[in-house]
C-alpha cells in the first residue's frame, strides 16, 4: 500500500539528524513527500544518512555543526530558503546528555554544555525558523510547524540528570511561550517529551552506565508502566502527527510519550 504523501512538496528541517530520532524521521518524513535539510555535529553519520535517502530518490540537503553556534543555525534556515525556497517544518531534535551526578556533583563544563545544546540550540533555531515562516505566513498565506523535542524530563525531576532535565524544562517553557506569541502569526509550535528510546544517547550513556543488558535497562525502566523502553520509531511516528498540516488547531502543547509515566 502507497504511503500518503501528507508532507508532498513541503520542506522540513530536522537537527540532530544523524541521531536515533533523527534518522528515523527523516526517512519517515521523505516518504511522506518531504524535501529534507539535515543538520548534525557528526559529519560521517549525517552524510552516511543522506546518502542512503538519496540513493532512493529523496531530496536531501545536509550541513554539518553544532546547534549551539547560532550562526550554524542561521545556516541551515539559510540552506533551505537557498536549495529549496521555504521552510514548512522545523524539528529541533539535536540534543546531549551529561555524565550521571548528583546535582553538586556535575561537572560544570558537561553542565553548561548541555544547555547550550539542548536549550540554546533550541534558541538559536527558532530564532530564525520564526522569522523565515512568519514571513511566508505573511506573503504567501503558508502556515509553518515547529517541534521541538524535550524530555520527560521536561515535565518532572530527573535525579542524576538534574541539568539535562533543567534544560528540557527550559524548552517547554520557550516551546509555549513562543506558541503564544505567534498563534495569531501562521505558526504552531509543540514540544514533544519522549520518556527513555532505544537511542545512541541512552543505550551508550544511561544504560552503559549501568552495566549494559537487560538488567541495566530494567532499572532504568523501572518506572515506566510499559516497563520498555520506546522504540525510535514509536517517538517519530508521534512526530509525524504533530506537524501534520491537517493537525491545525494543536499548538502550546508538550506532549508525553513515555508509555504511560506521566499518567501516574
Amino acid at each position: 500500500m502507497a504511503v500518503e504523501q501528507t508532507f508532498e512538496n513541503m520542506v522540513v528541517l530536522i537537527t540532530g539528524g544523524a541521531g536515533g530520532f533523527g534518522r528515523s524521521a527523516s526517512r519517515l518524513f521523505a516518504e511522506r513527500g518531504a524535501k529534507l535539510v539535515l543538520s548534525d555535529y557528526h559529519e560521517e553519520g549525517l552524510s552516511t544518512l543522506a546518502a542512503s535517502l538519496k540513493k532512493d530518490g529523496f531530496e536531501v540537503a545536509t550541513i554539518t555543526g553544532s546547534v549551539a553556534e547560532e550562526d550554524h543555525c542561521k545556516q541551515t534556515v539559510d540552506l533551505a530558503l537557498e536549495r529549496f525556497g521555504r521552510l514548512d517544518v522545523a524539528i529541533n531534535n539535536a540534543g546531549i546528555g551529561h555524565d550521571q551526578a548528583k546535582t553538586a556533583d556535575v561537572d560544570s563544563k558537561q553542565a553548561l554544555m548541555t544547555v547550550q545544546v539542548d536549550l540554546m540550540g533550541v534558541f538559536y533555531g527558532m530564532k530564525y525558523q520564526i522569522k523565515t515562516m512568519e514571513a511566508a505566513h505573511a506573503e504567501h498565506n503558508r502556515t509553518g510547524v515547529i517541534l521541538n523535542v524535550a524530555s520527560l524530563a521536561g515535565l518532572g525531576g530527573a535525579p542524576t540528570i538534574g541539568m539535562y532535565a533543567a534544560a528540557k524544562h527550559g524548552v517547554v517553557g520557550l516551546t509555549k511561550s513562543a506558541a503564544l506569541e505567534y498563534a495569531r502569526r501562521g505558526l504552531r509550535i509543540n514540544a514533544i517529551c519522549p520518556a527513555f528510546a532505544r537511542t545512541p544517547m541512552v543505550e551508550d550513556g544511561l544504560l552503559a552506565a549501568g552495566g549494559g543488558g537487560k538488567e541495566a535497562e530494567d532499572y532504568l525502566t523501572r518506572g515506566v508502566p510499559m516497563r520498555r523502553l520506546a522504540e525510535p520509531e514509536e517517538v517519530t511516528r508521534s512526530m509525524l502527527w504533530l506537524c501534520d498540516p491537517r493537525n491545525s488547531f494543536m499548538t502550546g502543547q508538550a506532549v508525553a510519550i513515555d508509555g504511560g509515566t506521566n499518567a501516574m
